[in-house]
């Protein structure tokens, strides 16, 4: 695939981020969105979306006063929060495998990207504490 990955439209990117597979024409987007520099705020973005549609429901059926729902529900984003940062590299990897691509692909682009920032670190490590 050569140039920019294709991007999905708002409504293809809420079906992806609602657990629903892309089409071949965004696969190499998919591959970009968990390889990526800002991957991580992708994954809680997805979640945040997803968390969204079931809070509107929530806020406006479940009966009691409004503070009390608004608790619930901001204790319900906490805990599905901290389930999503616990989860989230088997997420992401599901994703890409959904996609089409191998196992271990994006840990495998992740680890070429920041391949030249690990040497130089490395190399300051060095430096610094050999003997």
């Amino acid at each position: 695939m050569a140039g920019r990955p294709t991007r999905p439209d708002p409504l293809r990117w809420l079906w992806y981020a609602l657990g629903g597979a892309l089409s071949q024409r965004h696969r190499g987007w998919v591959l970009h969105d968990a390889t990526c520099r800002t991957w991580p705020l992708r994954h809680f973005a997805r979640a945040c979306a997803q968390l969204a549609l079931l809070t509107v429901p929530l806020l406006l059926i479940v009966p009691g006063p409004l503070w009390l729902r608004l608790a619930a529900v901001l204790l319900g984003w906490l805990v599905a929060l901290q389930y999503t940062l616990f989860n989230m590299h088997n997420s992401v990897e599901h994703r890409v495998l959904k996609a089409g691509f191998a196992p271990g692909t994006t840990e495998a682009a992740r680890h070429a990207a920041t391949a030249d920032q690990r040497r130089a670190a490395a190399a300051r490590y060095a430096q610094r504490y050999r003997r």
